[in-house]
């Protein structure tokens, strides 16, 4: 009897051993394209069995769904773009902080939050762009220029409404405070050729045709407009490289991720985000958008380097949220649509 029940439960473990394991899964929140993180999670998969379960959305729509869930949510992780939007997800108790020394290695201090509560992926620069049978680039210098009455009837803008410019100068009154912002933010306005674009795309296109000199824009939109039409005449220019203030450098934000507060699989979680900010993950998140990335040990794809190298401006991005609320006021004030 004894020797029967033995034959059978070896039997039941036997066959229990045999049934394949239920495989790990993390589930992403993205405000990325489908195109940009798919090839990513699927790397991810072959190389650790994980699998990745994915939403997309725009940013807004995805944190108030975050919200509405609550613990129930099944995020475990929130990727997004623009560090004003990881930002209030942070002050939205969204996110989790967590304990990497691979992030703290892989991410510079002024690309993360200093809770560690979310942690840039990949760069994005915005920067000057002319038009190269206008201007010479001699004439160019800082983003506080463009307030120069030099510049009026040349000047070309996207609209306020949008996130980067807003982060943008959120990141302006960082450094020179809201009175000497808004002064520069009216000169803007007053040098306008036109009204504000849409998008940047646009205000590139308006450049290029000679309706204004010059524009500000993040550079992967530089990027697509001149892969499409690569005889346009235009150019990357970098401001405030050689100031020696805390102003000095490249307005820079990110697309980044963080933990979600109630992830099903926080520890699941923070080593995919860990996998984004690795060598071996790094030039794919960034080179799909034609973005910079993150981890300082890694080149940019070879068609974003041709642009030449630039300096960063240091101040800690978290600023493009802390300051945003104060930033649209601002533009509002000073007549910038």
């Amino acid at each position: 009897m004894k020797s029967t029940l033995t034959r059978l439960l070896s039997a039941v473990t036997l066959g229990l051993a045999a049934l394949p394991a239920l495989a790990e899964e993390v589930v992403v929140y993205s405000a990325r394209n489908e195109q940009l993180i798919k090839p990513l999670f699927d790397a991810y998969t072959r190389e650790t069995g994980v699998q990745v379960k994915f939403v997309t959305d725009k940013e807004g729509p995805l944190m108030a769904r975050l919200k509405a869930e609550g613990k129930n949510t099944p995020a475990d992780v929130l990727l997004t773009v623009d560090a004003g939007n990881l930002w209030q997800a942070s002050e939205e108790g969204l996110l989790r902080p967590i304990k990497s020394k691979t992030l703290q290695t892989n991410v510079p201090a002024h690309l993360r939050d200093p809770g560690n509560e979310w942690f840039g992926l990949s760069v994005r620069a915005r920067t000057m762009v002319y038009n190269t049978g206008k201007v010479k680039p001699g004439e160019l210098s800082t983003y506080e220029d463009l307030a120069n009455p030099k510049w009026k009837g040349r000047l070309c803008l996207r609209t306020s409404k949008k996130v980067y410019n807003q982060s943008l100068v959120a990141m302006m009154i960082t450094e020179y405070g809201e009175a000497k912002t808004e002064d520069m933010v009216r000169g803007w306005v007053a040098n306008l050729a036109t009204s504000p674009f849409p998008d940047d795309t646009k205000a590139m296109e308006a450049v290029a045709a000679g309706q204004c000199d010059v524009t500000l824009v993040n550079t992967y939109y530089f990027g697509r407009l001149m892969e499409k039409k690569p005889d346009l005449p235009l150019a990357i220019f970098w401001p405030n490289q050689n100031l020696k203030n805390k102003a000095a450098g490249v307005h820079v934000n990110v697309s980044g991720a963080g933990v979600t507060r109630h992830a099903k699989n926080p520890a699941g979680a923070q080593k995919l985000i860990e996998w984004l900010s690795s060598e071996k993950a790094q030039n794919q998140f960034a080179d799909v958008n034609l973005e910079y990335p993150v981890n300082p040990k890694v080149a940019p794809d070879k068609k974003v380097a041709v642009w030449g190298s630039f300096k960063q401006n240091l101040i800690n991005v978290k600023d493009a949220g802390s300051l945003q609320a104060r930033a649209v006021k601002l533009m509002d004030r000073a007549g910038y649509k």
